[in-house]
């Protein structure tokens, strides 16, 4: 996979310029996204921007507003609509010297119905969802970075399955502003890259926080808390394996490793996703639903049939748990420094039919807490196995830090 650090040290060093750095990834894209069609639209040219991240292309989630490409939703509805402004992600892209190498494939207003994207590893196997195309574009090496959305497992769900590295960050840490919504209260953007050390120099230099490219973090003397998320049904064995093992790896560096199982309110708090984000589906997408019903995809079509009967009280009683949940979630993370627990129930589907399952991820998207995932091994079918790390809410820092000297070792036991 291409290096975002890499790619911008040898540019601002001179080894070569934006222009050349792009070309590369545009040479890539054409040699490959015939049959990966991890794109839905893409610039004539890619022009060099200026800033810490000039020469770098990336890839932004079609459901992300564009003035220069359109954006399609993975819909239809919306095919050829072209916006008039960048969204505020977009802007800040740009304004790093990130330049636009195309819109990424999308399902369908960002839910289950599966996008055209292929898995790079296997033609056969489900990229997961929704951000199909951000993270089969980024594991393929077509492009070093890419921009997702995670409303339930978005963003660490098919950067597993494809095996990048992804960071949905704390809640609100990238601006949602030109996106379209789903659930406001749980929307969230997230990068996708190579490696953690990439994530936290892209995210750094997006956000003007320089503290999230901090070294990495000592892990002698870290509390690592293990979580199996005992609310959600059990993983397959591959993933079980892989949190033994990173578990494993970090305790033989001097990390105290530490069972965590999560309080009873957690357990509640993630039932309560499920009609908080219905109520707010059916809001956000209340106009497609009254005038373009038929057009929706099958999936998403029965979902909103369904979400129309949650009630205001269901809605109400959802935030109220979360709200519960967030307090309980900020004192039980503040028990050890970063939490270690699946990245998603297993290898990648083998079928383009579904997206996977988001029930390992559900429940730190509503929390708002900042979550990232790495590849750690190969499971019995050949495909990508990852695990994910969970931090307090604010605490990004700290988790891209962990995930750094993980990486390390995970390196060094290959």
């Amino acid at each position: 996979m291409l290096s975002v650090r890499e790619i911008a040290r040898r540019v601002a060093n001179g080894e070569i310029s934006a222009q050349a750095a792009l070309v590369e990834s545009e040479s890539r894209i054409e040699a490959r996204d015939g049959e990966l069609r991890a794109f839905a639209s893409r610039p004539q040219a890619l022009v060099p921007g200026e800033g810490p991240l000039a020469g770098v292309a990336c890839g932004v989630k079609d459901i992300i507003d564009t003035a220069d490409l359109p954006t399609g939703m993975g819909s239809s509805i919306y095919e050829g609509w072209q916006p008039r402004a960048d969204a505020a992600i977009v802007m800040a892209l740009k304004a790093a010297g990130a330049t636009i190498a195309g819109k990424t494939q999308t399902t369908a207003f960002a839910f289950l119905d599966p996008a055209p994207t292929r898995n790079p590893h296997d033609p056969t196997a489900s990229p997961g969802g929704s951000s199909a195309g951000s993270a089969a574009a980024v594991a393929a090496g077509l492009i070093p970075l890419a921009i997702g959305t995670q409303t339930g497992g978005s963003v660490i769900r098919p950067a597993a399955y494809c095996g990048a590295a992804a960071i949905k960050p704390s809640y609100d840490l990238l601006p949602t502003v030109g996106v379209k919504p789903y659930s406001r209260s749980l929307d969230t953007l997230g990068l996708m890259a190579a490696s953690a050390d990439d994530l936290g120099f892209a995210l750094a230099a997006l956000t003007a926080r320089p503290e999230l490219d901090a070294a990495e973090a000592s892990l002698e003397g870290l509390r690592l808390g293990l979580n199996r998320q005992e609310f959600a049904e059990a993983p397959e064995p591959a993933c079980e394996e892989a949190l033994q093992r990173i578990a494993a790896l970090a305790g033989q560096a001097g990390a105290s490793v530490i069972e965590r199982a999560a309080p009873a309110e957690l357990a509640d708090a993630y039932k309560a996703h499920g009609p908080l984000q219905d109520w707010e589906a059916t809001q956000a997408l209340g106009w497609e639903y009254a005038n373009h019903r038929d057009a929706l995809p099958p999936k998403l079509r029965a979902y909103l049939d369904q979400a129309r009967l949650t009630t205001p009280a269901q809605y109400d009683e959802a935030r109220r748990v979360a709200r519960r949940g967030r307090h309980v979630t900020e004192a039980w993370l503040g028990e050890v420094d970063v939490l270690v627990t699946y990245a998603a129930p297993g290898e990648a589907p083998a079928t383009l039919a579904s997206t996977g399952d988001s029930r390992f991820n559900r429940l730190w998207t509503l929390m708002g807490t900042p979550c990232l995932t790495v590849p750690l091994m190969r499971g019995p079918r050949g495909l990508p196995v990852s695990f994910q790390l969970v931090g307090r809410f604010g605490a990004d820092a700290q988790v891209i830090a962990v995930a750094k000297a993980l990486e390390r070792l995970i390196v060094a036991a290959a």
